[in-house]
């Protein structure tokens, strides 16, 4: 009886052989990665109650699952973005994240 990933585990004791090749055209790429400072950082948030339409909530949840999300980090993000785009100096905010 054939024990669950025993067959992965055989393909990844492959060893993987280098050679000294040229290697072609490089091209430098610019550091698109956040500092640590930027992936730790929290803006601090505020609890509020707030009424909002059954079609608007609606709306966002919907979207919120097609995009595996919090419809309320969806909608706090909508309030940031428009407060930066009505501010001169925007506040900062967390870059995308990867979809899972």
């Amino acid at each position: 009886m054939q024990a669950i990933g025993e067959e992965e585990r055989l393909f990844m004791t492959k060893k993987i052989k280098y050679t000294d090749e040229p290697l072609g055209d490089i091209q430098v790429i610019a550091d698109f990665l956040p500092s640590p400072a930027e992936l730790a950082f929290r803006e601090e948030g505020v609890k509020v109650t707030l009424a909002l339409s059954k079609k608007s909530i609606e709306f966002f949840k919907s979207e919120a699952s097609k995009n595996h999300t919090q419809y309320q980090r969806m909608i706090r993000r909508l309030l940031d973005v428009y407060v930066d785009s009505h501010t001169e100096t925007p506040t900062a905010t967390p870059r995308k994240r990867a979809v899972r």
